[in-house]
């Protein structure tokens, strides 16, 4: 799925524009960002979609050099489940 940049964060719209995909974030000092939100339309569920979103995060984090906390209950949990994928940018 291709989402769209939007400020702080990526979102998907469906065909008539209702939001069906978004994640969000927001600075945190110079060097990290706040992971604050996640949200999938509950028609999309199972399909990896927040998963594909908080990697959108991680890619610019990465780009920008920036660390990440994850304070998304859906993050967090991401973040402990895979370690081995998300630890080089998770904000101690």
């Amino acid at each position: 799925m291709e989402f769209e940049k939007n400020g702080n964060g990526f979102f998907k719209n469906d065909d008539t524009g209702k939001l069906i995909a978004e994640v969000t974030y927001v600075p945190s000092g110079e060097d990290k960002v706040i992971l604050d939100h996640t949200f999938v339309d509950p028609s999309l569920r199972g399909q990896g979609i927040a998963s594909q979103l908080v990697d959108k995060v991680v890619e610019e984090m990465e780009k920008e050099g920036k660390k990440i906390v994850p304070l998304c209950p859906y993050a967090k949990e991401l973040f402990d489940r895979k370690p081995e994928k998300y630890k080089h940018i998770e904000a101690e």
